[in-house]
């Protein structure tokens, strides 16, 4: 950008803080930078800027670049949730274009500051990766990058199979013994030889002998959070390696809002960004480039769902329904006019799942004309249109971000130290190849066999890997 260019932006920057604050937005103070494409396509392949080195975020950034280098995509902006946050602008935006996206990133980082599902993450973040990025490069140096990168590769192959919602519990050993009654008197267990309490009392000994027998499960309750058990319990890994396990996994967990509010996020940012557009004063060239601008960024997509386009929808039917509330409503004690208050409600609390399983309704479904399809034979081909099995659909796919749920059942399996792995089958069948490859990376991490218990077409099937060949069985 020319000079003048980047006064009219940081004039319009104050403008733009000023109207956010007056909508009642309250973002996190925020440090916005020109950048060029190229930084701007390394941030978004490697997600946080001085993150540590991997050949994957190389490849995303190039497939990136390339399509904007050809004129098929580009990112516009790109905003960290930290405190405070930082805002990066592409330098070849036009200065209209930067206005967009600095209301669109106080949209995001206010989301950021009061979205309950933001509350647990780390705020220092950025720094936090530069330590782990410095950590790993001192593992490659004392035992070898390619040792080093290919324990990453097993690493991020398995980092969406983490629980964000697990809570710990204190620890009770497994098989304890009952709570012991004492005798009222020394002598008071010789008056009950015979009688039905010395029964009992000797069926309780044989349990408990039968228990000391046969040793516990472990885990005692199947464990969601692969990344973590096997970071805590793989039996060979040095400490570098279980190191590596708990950066991945600390900055997976970083990321995890953002994947569970991808709707409510792009939606508030969307939705402030056209009020803040609104209130500035634009020269006539500026209002219809902002109308194309904003029309393409919420505009529905032919394939797939556009969270902002469908956020902004939600936000917007909901500001509708509170503000005229229908009888229904009222009923419930919502006044009219409420419809500003239920939307700072809504970014507080919702995340995608809730959002549309509490917000959409056949109305909007209607009106948005949402289906589900799926591909037969070789045409995609629509299979429902009823609003509530739609909404469910919409539901099922975003549940777990997608992925299949595969939980630790067994870390004794066989009594050898074998790993037993259960995919909760919802409907969704692994694909085979996949499954077998990523289940090596599993082998690599536990160093002893791993197995994995699955449906496919039907049938009850369980993938082996012994860190040499894959089997698959049929349970």
């Amino acid at each position: 950008m020319d000079d003048p260019d980047v006064a009219a932006l940081e004039t319009a920057l104050g403008e733009i803080w000023t109207l956010a604050h007056r909508f009642g937005l309250d973002p996190y103070p925020t440090h916005f930078e020109l950048v060029p494409a190229s930084i701007m396509y390394e941030f978004g392949a490697y997600g946080l800027p001085g993150r540590f080195a991997h050949w994957s975020f190389g490849k995303g950034y190039y497939r990136m670049k390339t399509q904007y280098d050809y004129g098929l995509s580009k990112i516009y902006e790109m905003v960290i949730n930290a405190n405070p946050a930082y805002a990066f602008l592409m330098d070849s935006n036009s200065v209209l274009q930067n206005k967009l996206v600095i209301a669109h990133v106080l949209g995001h980082t206010d989301f950021f500051k009061h979205n309950a599902y933001f509350g647990p993450t780390n705020r220092g973040m950025v720094e936090s990766v530069r330590l782990h990025a410095e950590r790993i490069r001192q593992y490659e140096f004392d035992h070898g990058t390619d040792t080093v990168e290919r324990f990453l590769d097993a690493a991020l192959a398995i980092q969406d199979h983490i629980d964000p919602h697990l809570r710990f519990a204190a620890a009770t050993p497994a098989g304890g013994e009952p709570p012991r009654t004492h005798p009222t008197s020394p002598y008071a267990d010789l008056w009950e030889l015979g009688t039905e309490a010395a029964a009992e009392r000797a069926k309780a000994e044989d349990e408990r002998h039968a228990q000391a027998q046969a040793p516990p499960r472990f885990p005692a309750a199947p464990e969601a959070d692969l990344l973590r058990f096997l970071a805590q319990h793989a039996p060979d890994l040095a400490l570098w390696q279980r190191d590596i396990l708990e950066i991945v996994r600390a900055e997976m967990l970083y990321f995890v809002p953002q994947m569970q509010t991808k709707i409510c996020n792009e939606g508030w940012a969307s939705y402030w960004h056209a009020h803040t557009l609104r209130e500035l004063d634009l020269t006539d060239n500026e209002t219809v480039e902002f109308a194309n601008l904003n029309a393409g960024v919420i505009a529905p997509h032919r394939r797939s769902i556009n969270p902002y386009h469908l956020g902004v929808k939600l936000l917007e039917d909901i500001e509708r329904r509170w503000d005229q509330p229908t009888p229904e409503l009222q009923a419930r004690g919502i006044q009219p006019g409420s419809g500003r208050s239920k939307l700072f409600e809504v970014r507080e609390l919702e995340n995608d799942l809730s959002l549309l399983r509490n917000y959409l309704t056949k109305e909007l479904v209607d009106e948005l004309d949402l289906y589900l399809y799926e591909k037969q034979g070789n045409e995609w081909i629509i299979v429902e249109k009823n609003w509530e099995k739609v909404r469910d659909g919409l539901v099922d796919e975003m549940t777990n971000f997608g992925n299949p749920l595969i939980v630790v059942e067994h870390a004794d399996y066989r009594r050898s130290r074998e790993l037993y792995l259960l995919h909760r089958h919802e409907g969704r069948d692994l694909d085979p190849l996949y499954a077998e490859k990523t289940l090596a990376y599993v082998q690599q991490i536990w160093g002893r066999p791993v197995h994995l218990e699955t449906v496919l077409n039907g049938d009850h099937m369980l993938f082996s890997y012994d860190g040499t060949k894959a089997a698959r069985t049929e349970l």
